[in-house]
């Protein structure tokens, strides 16, 4: 069965994840995603709260920036979360929007080198290894979780560009797409991704995430093409959708067809009312979809 979730755009304020998170607990939803977006909402932070407000729903980060994460610390709070609430969160990371990282003063000249060793680290820390390692930007000494979690999690990565679709190949579990994807772009991000497993010798298929843009009801099509043009996105052709349930759901089904796992439906910024958008992502698309 195909995956669906949403995300919780940190457009909205941090006080209003509770109800949103409690509606798609109650609803059925698979999957409530956050955003680590430079500088709105810290994505441990929001992860933990809504891991406490609900009793089933996933909780997936899309993503961790990891220059701005310390690794053994980074490997701290995933482990801390796996043991408190086992298998209900889904991790990814990524090597960050570079602009944002200058703010942050984070930025390192090579940001896929970044994310290959911090992927290799952060996965044998979480495996319960006692890690020494001197890379170019990870470093770690003697250092072994007290507190690993009963079984290493999932780890998805974010990849956009061709040489980070074959890293993320080649050492993550799986990735996780923007809503800038479009089906063909995810298909051909997914033969990248089996180019690096293939250098790796990998014969486990990655597991694929992607986000897409939707809007529906009132002023539908208006509201998604203000969001599209608001990312910069606007000239892409067959981004997003804008309509009723079902046609949600050959959205879904066409990403589904393009090799996604899971779906994770993306509301405009200003969706009018997001607690109806988790009602009718749960009651209205979930059953139209295979």
């Amino acid at each position: 069965m195909t995956t669906l979730g949403i995300a919780f755009r940190p457009q909205n304020p941090p006080e209003r994840l509770r109800e949103i998170a409690r509606v798609a607990d109650e609803s059925g939803l698979d999957e409530l995603w956050i955003w680590e977006d430079c500088f709105l909402e810290g994505g441990i932070a929001t992860t933990a709260a809504a891991l406490a407000w609900t009793e089933r729903v996933r909780i997936g980060v899309g993503v961790l920036p990891v220059p701005l994460r310390n690794i053994a610390l980074a490997a701290m709070e995933i482990a801390t979360l796996e043991r408190m609430f086992p298998g209900r969160a889904i991790w990814g990371v990524g090597h960050g929007v570079q602009e944002w990282m200058g703010q942050a003063g984070a930025r390192v000249d090579s940001p896929v080198t970044l994310l290959g060793e911090y992927l290799d680290g952060l996965r044998r820390l979480l495996s319960g290894e006692r890690v020494t390692v001197q890379g170019r930007y990870v470093t770690l000494d003697e250092v072994a979780l007290d507190w690993p979690p009963a079984t290493a999690p999932r780890l998805l990565s974010a990849a956009t560009g061709p040489r980070t679709l074959r890293l993320v190949g080649e050492k993550a579990d799986g990735a996780v797409l923007t809503s800038g994807t479009t089906p063909d772009m995810a298909r051909r991000a997914i033969e990248l991704m089996g180019e690096g497993r293939a250098a790796a010798a990998r014969a486990d298929k990655p597991y694929v995430v992607i986000n897409l843009a939707t809007a529906t009801g009132t002023g539908a099509a208006e509201r998604l093409e203000a969001d599209l043009r608001a990312m910069g996105r606007a000239d892409i052709e067959g981004l997003g959708v804008a309509g009723d349930a079902q046609a949600v759901a050959d959205a879904v089904a066409r990403m589904v067809d393009a090799g996604a796992d899971s779906v994770a439906l993306q509301p405009t910024a200003d969706e009018p009312d997001l607690e109806g958008f988790v009602r009718f992502v749960a009651e209205k698309v979930r059953p139209l979809v295979p």
